[in-house]
């Protein structure tokens, strides 16, 4: 479907209007293999809009997209969402499932095992090393509902990456977490970019705090359009921090992680 000389995200002038209400305008974003993406903004500012259209659950109004090499309009959109991770924190499991077995379910796609796939070993045994990946094989055998909020996160990367996507969309990943599992969660996704070099990704916060270090390139969006994009250095500034919540912020980098202070 994707070949490695074409870039997984292609959104090229993307316009998206709702009952007649703009929610983006003149949106261009460009991702390519091995990049990662955070996407900023006050809410309301059209980063949920924008991920529905990266994560090929709806199209733009105008403009063109390209989805792992498929031009959104032109292909089987449940087929292609197949080929994209995607974590939601707010995921529902009514099922009492084993994190080992919410793992497995990332291979259907469906909230529980699906009794017509034949699990195999091998697939057993990945989902294990992306447990292990995820600082997970001491919970594997634990049930969703005792599990911690930390837990669950990174329970359900590990699940959006068992059919080994190309992308993987991470929204708002952080929701919820205290610090050490907020940490826990972070310092899995920087390990898995290092152990899954090609993987593109593009993660959604409102927080700097909330941002891996492994974070290579940004967007933040103010009222469904772009303040600035491209590498995070360029992106994220305490001036266009500032602009984007209309709040005057000093930005702050150490140790490869960001943070806001009120100016």
């Amino acid at each position: 479907m994707h070949t490695a000389t074409e870039p997984i995200l292609d959104a090229s002038d993307i316009d998206v209007v709702r009952s007649g209400r703009p929610l983006l305008h003149d949106v261009s974003l460009r991702v390519a293999p091995g990049e990662h993406w955070a996407l900023l903004g006050p809410n309301g500012a059209g980063k949920s809009t924008l991920m529905t259209i990266l994560g090929a659950r709806g199209h733009p109004t105008t403009g063109s997209v390209d989805v792992l090499g498929q031009r959104l309009g032109r292909v089987d959109m449940r087929e292609l969402r197949t080929h994209i991770g995607h974590v939601d924190p707010r995921w529902r499991i009514d099922i009492p499932l084993t994190a080992h077995e919410v793992v497995l379910t990332g291979l259907t796609n469906t909230p529980e095992l699906d009794r017509r796939h034949d699990y195999t070993d091998d697939e057993h045994r990945h989902a294990d090393a992306l447990l292990e990946l995820l600082g997970m094989t001491l919970r594997r055998d634990s049930l969703w509902p005792v599990m911690s909020q930390g837990e669950r996160g990174r329970t359900l990367i590990a699940r959006a990456l068992m059919p080994r996507p190309a992308l993987l969309l991470l929204d708002e990943p952080a929701t919820g977490l205290d610090l050490a599992a907020r940490e826990k969660l972070l310092t899995g996704i920087d390990q898995l970019r290092s152990e899954v070099p090609n993987l593109a990704s593009v993660l959604v916060t409102h927080h700097l705090e909330d941002l891996p270090a492994s974070t290579s390139h940004a967007m933040l969006l103010r009222d469904g359009e772009v303040v600035a994009a491209g590498p995070v250095d360029d992106a994220l500034t305490s001036t266009t921090i500032s602009v984007c919540f209309d709040h005057d912020v000093v930005v702050r980098r150490e140790g490869g992680r960001w943070a806001a202070v009120a100016a």
